[in-house]
């Protein structure tokens, strides 16, 4: 994989609480050999990247792409609360793409707004 390349992962269908660890082991295996910037932090017990010091340019976020999830739910605020964490313990952030309405408002209603950057739920006048 280019250094520069964004890491990216797709959720897909209606998730379920089953799904979360599956999701998070994916992504573990995705970052554990991405390169990282001299400066990022690692998983808790790494040793540093094993190019040393002369790290390639390297792309710090990881792209969720929410798009083609069937509900938001509780199990999808769950998984990108998790991912985020992940992509946290390997010194990345996290970045939604494609978050309809409801997974925004959902994502603010429990108060995570922050989960992902999004953008916290702003009511356009029509009802929910």
């Amino acid at each position: 994989m280019d250094a520069t390349e964004p890491i990216s992962l797709a959720l897909v269908g209606t998730l379920t609480p089953a799904d979360v660890p599956r999701l998070c082991a994916e992504l573990s295996l995705k970052l554990r050999d991405t390169p990282r910037a001299p400066g990022d932090a690692g998983p808790p017990g790494d040793i540093g990247p094993p190019w040393g010091d002369a790290a390639p340019e390297v792309v710090h976020d990881v792209i969720c792409d929410v798009t083609r999830l069937d509900r938001a739910n509780l199990a999808a605020v769950d998984a990108l609360a998790r991912l985020r964490l992940t992509a946290l313990r390997h010194g990345r952030r996290l970045r939604l793409v494609g978050a309809g309405r409801e997974l925004r408002l959902l994502l603010d209603l429990v108060g995570l707004a922050e989960v992902a950057e999004a953008q916290p739920f702003e009511p356009s006048g029509d009802p929910p």
